[in-house]
């Protein structure tokens, strides 16, 4: 599932550099008629593997988009007070309303894949926070939200040196922490894993986009194009059902 995201796609400075400004100015447009039409929300999750540029992602949205209509959560270890109420509360507090654009730095699937690869859960433990996910998405569509779920891919050799490249910058070396180095240990326990949830949470209406990110441009443009042609269908769509309920008989 993930051989897709481990072909070297590059993008060169020169594209990446003429596409860039376009790509804003389409997303800015969509944004505020996404805030226009206020007929849905847009909840975006980002997740993946250590060092595939998750934050650089998140940061980069809130760069490229107009901050007040669009709000970045990260979803870091629950604390005493989520823990104590169920497991979905913690996100769902979040949730941005019609109109608005939520991201998610992790995600409901985030403690489950790790909580299966360290071992602290089983099998059947995981397929139930699946379960509860797939639940919950539907419920979400349902209610009209448009949820765009992005798992950032590396190989284990690309992890390997994009940690070891984020380390030896100065001005990134604070992204790289023993616990990712730890994760690169179990890179195929999380490999397994991952991949395993992808099969079982990729739906019709809320399917993963596969992204490779060891390209910075790559990624960012990959990222960036997904969003906009989302949004832009389902402003078409919406645009055409509101036509309709007031179109005269």
């Amino acid at each position: 599932m993930f051989e897709s995201a481990e072909l070297g796609h590059k993008i060169d400075n020169a594209t990446y550099d003429a596409e860039v400004p376009q790509l804003r100015e389409a997303l800015l447009e969509a944004q505020m008629d996404l805030a226009k039409l206020a007929k849905f929300p847009v909840i975006i999750l980002v997740g993946g593997v250590d060092g595939a540029g998750r934050g650089e992602t998140v940061n980069l949205l809130n760069e490229w988009m107009d901050p007040r209509f669009i709000q970045s959560h990260g979803m870091g270890e629950p604390s005493d007070e989520e823990l104590d109420r169920p497991m979905m509360w913690r996100f769902w507090r979040e949730l941005p309303p019609k109109g608005r654009i939520g991201v998610f730095l992790g995600s409901w699937y985030t403690w489950p894949i790790l909580n299966r690869v360290s071992g602290k859960t089983k099998a059947a433990d995981l397929d139930q926070s699946l379960d509860r996910a797939k639940r919950l998405e539907k419920m979400l569509v349902d209610e009209g939200a448009l949820l765009l779920k992005f798992w950032l891919h590396l190989s284990k050799d690309k992890q390997e040196k994009r940690l070891k490249i984020l380390e030896k910058d100065p001005k990134t070396r604070w992204r790289v922490t023993k616990r990712d180095w730890e994760h690169y240990k179990l890179y195929e326990k999380f490999h397994v894993v991952s991949e395993s949830v992808m099969r079982h949470t990729s739906t019709a209406e809320a399917p993963w986009t596969i992204v490779e990110g060891f390209d910075a441009r790559y990624r960012s443009l990959t990222v960036g194009k997904v969003i906009l042609d989302a949004i832009r269908k389902r402003l078409e769509e919406a645009g055409k059902k509101t036509s309709e309920v007031s179109a005269p008989p």
